[in-house]
């Protein structure tokens, strides 16, 4: 049995109802092949409720206009839905709303850092810590830096359990640590990462920490304000949001030092020929015509996550599901896990003996199971573990028990098919 953040009662009699707020989600009512879909690539990108399909076309149909840049009613009106929103996020994550940028995504908001803060501030010799764990997105952008100014790029070990070396980690994280950058929450895992301990950790050495909140947000409450980073990223469509949004959450003095990433409009104070002068935060990164429907309807995501759900309900949701399904694929003979931390969110990795993870992908998606496979874009993490891939079944509080029992029988039969 697994330990976790939430204490739910297990699966009984009641365990066949409905996933929460289903109804909301239109998508899910497709059929695949004839079969009702299974949607189990919530890690991947989360599907949109109907108030957030309903603000993209009132966006469009009563907002529609350029922000920050005009005085008639359309510009002021969706300029204030924009900004609200960025407060209201703001107010979610413990955070102020002028330290909210707006960006495309997480991948977007490590690169930023890496440019405006890393190329800009190591030197020969100083290193950037991460972990065995991470997205593709949090290690190449540090590699880059790393070949820019001279610095170094130190990892801390994965062990078989599918969580950090605590003791490494203690002796990575040195006196010539000046970043920290950590997954909160392993996409190909589910692993929830002790960051308090770790953030302690590199505080102690005087380093700065960044945090992939990717699949932290969708899954745990986050104050900002208490936990402790200096960075934190998270994006929209894991958070049934639109794609192509994202937050960048950093201390404002910090990100005021900063040189802005990109240059252009609504970045800057003054523009002559001779010089120009930067904007403060939030607008110093937001430069040009911003991705304006996307920051207004991810507010609304958020509000429909934390007030008509509520963050909580959805977390003790989605890790009774979590241990449902964990403790019906223990019980299949040669499904192996990956990932057997103590504390997770709900991702479930797994192989079949001898079956490629794309063969048992495409059987499953024949019976309208959708789940992911392939390395998730974390090679180096799949390498240590000597594996080119895994299935990953990821859930979100709209899933079912009933759904569970669909995709362990599918497995069953597809099993069957490829032994």
């Amino acid at each position: 049995m697994y330990e976790n953040n939430f204490s739910e009662p297990q699966p009984g009699a009641e365990s066949k109802r409905a996933g929460l707020n289903r109804s909301d989600f239109p998508i899910l009512q497709t059929t695949v092949n004839g079969k009702p879909l299974v949607y189990f690539d919530n890690a991947a990108t989360s599907q949109k409720p109907v108030q957030v399909l309903e603000a993209i076309q009132h966006y469009y149909t009563a907002l529609n206009s350029n922000i920050h840049r005009g005085a008639h009613y359309l510009a002021n009106a969706a300029t204030e839905a924009y900004e609200n929103s960025r407060t209201y996020i703001a107010e979610c994550l413990g955070a102020k709303a002028a330290e909210i940028q707006f960006v495309r995504g997480t991948t977007e908001a490590v690169n930023l850092l890496a440019y405006s803060w890393a190329m800009n501030e190591l030197k020969p010799g100083d290193e950037i810590v991460i972990s065995g764990m991470e997205h593709h997105a949090n290690i190449v952008p540090w590699q880059m830096a790393c070949i820019k100014t001279g610095a170094v790029l130190k990892v801390i070990p994965v062990n078989e359990s599918g969580e950090l070396d605590m003791d490494a980690a203690e002796k990575i994280i040195g006196p010539a640590c000046k970043l920290l950058a950590l997954v909160y929450v392993s996409n190909a895992l589910g692993t929830i990462n002790p960051v308090t301990e770790l953030i302690s950790l590199a505080k102690k050495q005087g380093a700065l920490v960044f945090l992939d909140g990717a699949q932290a947000v969708p899954h745990l409450k986050i104050n900002l304000s208490e936990l402790g980073c200096d960075f934190f990223a998270f994006s929209g469509h894991k958070v049934y949001g639109p794609t192509g949004i994202g937050v960048l959450w950093g201390k404002a003095a910090l990100l005021n030092q900063m040189p802005p990433f990109m240059g252009g409009g609504e970045m800057i104070k003054e523009v002559s020929f001779e010089r120009s002068t930067y904007n403060e935060v939030p607008y110093r990164f937001e430069a040009g015509t911003p991705h304006i429907e996307g920051g207004i309807v991810l507010g609304t995501a958020m509000k429909y996550l934390y007030e008509n759900v509520g963050i909580d309900t959805a977390a003790a949701a989605e890790n009774a599901l979590l241990q449902y399904a964990t403790e019906a694929l223990l019980e299949i003979p040669g499904i192996e896990l990956l990932g057997r931390a103590k504390h997770k969110t709900g991702v479930i990795s797994f192989n079949a003996s001898a079956i490629h993870p794309y063969d048992l992908g495409v059987l499953l998606d024949r019976q309208g199971i959708a789940v992911r496979t392939g390395h998730h874009c974390c090679q180096p993490l799949m390498k240590r573990f000597g594996l080119e891939g895994t299935c990953r079944a990821s859930f979100s509080f709209y899933n079912s028990f009933e759904e569970v029992d669909l995709f362990i029988a599918a497995l069953h039969r597809s099993l069957k098919m490829l032994s």
